[in-house]
């Protein structure tokens, strides 16, 4: 039975500032919506021009194709935190700095392409992973950026923070 792949996370199991990222996620199971969520990341990116992919809404904001690029990083950051926690490493994880990342990126470097091709194989793995947990790997816990999250939080914090940013793409850079 996988109906615990489709109880959303309580607030006490993750740090409150992702509350909109878990929020933003539909109701059902989880890993289905990874892998829906991986088909509306990969419209995008097919659909949008090397002029879409460049446009900055507003100076000194990120460009589409960097957004792009923070999804894919923030990801295999996430990701490699539910697998520790999946693992029972308890050992605290370090947080990030996005800033400090897209500033040692070389996201205007690369093509979009690459870029897809890069989020459609992270994206199989983590959904692969993730659906490979049992209950019990959801409810195990983990520190990172001094909070304490459960597996099943960090699996819903990426989905979250990806059509957080879905809704950012098709809002202020109107790809749709």
């Amino acid at each position: 039975m996988t109906l615990f792949r489709s109880v959303r996370p309580d607030p006490s199991e993750y740090n409150s500032f992702y509350a909109g990222y878990v929020n933003a996620v539909p109701d059902g199971d989880i890993t289905q919506t990874l892998v829906a969520q991986k088909e509306a990341v990969l419209i995008w990116m097919d659909a949008a021009t090397t002029q879409q992919a460049d446009f900055r809404y507003a100076p000194g904001k990120w460009s589409a194709k960097e957004v792009a690029g923070h999804i894919i990083d923030t990801e295999w950051i996430f990701t490699y935190r539910a697998l520790r926690f999946a693992r029972g490493d308890q050992s605290p994880l370090p947080g990030i700095d996005q800033d400090v990342f897209m500033a040692g990126a070389n996201f205007s470097d690369r093509s979009l392409a690459d870029m897809r091709a890069e989020f459609s194989g992270l994206r199989t793995a983590s959904s692969q992973l993730i659906g490979s947990f049992s209950e019990e790997i959801f409810n195990r816990t983990g520190v990172a950026s001094g909070f304490s999250f459960s597996v099943r939080a960090m699996c819903w914090i990426i989905a979250g923070h990806c059509q957080h940013h879905l809704h950012i793409l098709n809002e202020r850079y109107n790809l749709r």
